[in-house]
């Protein structure tokens, strides 16, 4: 299913490279880098929403050292308290949607210091898209060595962020959709380097690919959410990976050197 906007958003022409890396294994990287060029972008993070209350992250690519560790955080819990959250749900349907300006004191204090304060972010702009059951929510992110999004930056923004989002939405459709769970199973038992894991790392893995959050995992394979963590880093750890669009990545260069298994 191709998301509404990509055809006819008047911004497609400035965001072409990132179009034309939709399902491709350096789409995070080509990503940020049209963004920095569009709209001065220094960090990107996408996170997938569900009705029934699941998150996870799904990229993390820019100038944010510890922008894993709060994909990790927010997907765990953090998206529950997310002043954008109603307006995300509020929003759902087809259309593009196109966040309120940040403001800090949109924020909790603990939710301040996690995201804002510790990881030296001071501006954000945000737009979503929802296909079928999920939310594609994509933030933009500058860091105090960048200092707040300029006016023109943040009109540029408003401007290409419905085609950003729908371009994100179209890439991970078809990751998930190229990779079923048979294939993923094909995958991880004869594809080096994702043979190599242990058969539970594998399983935690492959969940991971199919959009499960660490709460859905732990209860999918009856381990506890400790465990679901731990046996995510030592896979991370064997692949020589630490990030989720990192083993995307791995996947669909497996998927597009092997025709055969699609």
């Amino acid at each position: 299913m191709r998301p509404h906007g990509i055809a006819s958003n008047p911004a497609l022409g400035d965001i072409t490279p990132a179009v034309l890396a939709i399902g491709r294994p350096d789409f995070p990287n080509i990503l940020i880098d049209t963004l920095r060029r569009q709209a001065g972008v220094g960090h990107c993070m996408v996170f997938a929403l569900t009705r029934a209350g699941e998150a996870s992250c799904l990229l993390d690519a820019g100038n944010i050292p510890i922008g894993g560790d709060l994909g990790a955080a927010y997907a765990g819990q953090f998206h529950e308290s997310d002043p954008n959250r109603d307006a995300l749900f509020e929003g759902e349907g087809s259309a593009p949607i196109v966040l309120p300006s940040f403001a800090p004191r949109m924020y909790g204090a603990r939710y301040r210091k996690i995201f804002f304060a510790d990881s030296g972010i001071v501006d954000k702009c945000a737009t979503a898209i929802w296909v079928d059951d999920t939310c594609f929510y994509v933030n933009f992110y500058r860091i105090v060595a960048q200092g707040r999004f300029s006016d023109a930056q943040l009109a540029r923004l408003q401007t290409i962020a419905p085609a950003i989002g729908a371009s994100v939405a179209r890439h991970f459709q078809q990751a998930t959709t190229a990779a079923p769970d048979q294939t993923l199973a094909a995958l991880f038992a004869t594809r080096a380097p994702l043979a190599t894991l242990t058969p539970r790392e594998r399983e935690v893995c492959r969940r991971i690919l199919l959009g499960f959050s660490s709460e859905a995992i732990s209860q999918s394979l009856g381990i506890s959410l400790h465990s679901t963590l731990t046996y995510r880093k030592r896979a991370y750890e064997r692949l020589g990976i630490s990030s989720q669009n990192e083993l995307f990545s791995i996947v669909l260069r497996l998927l597009s050197g092997s025709r055969s298994l699609n």
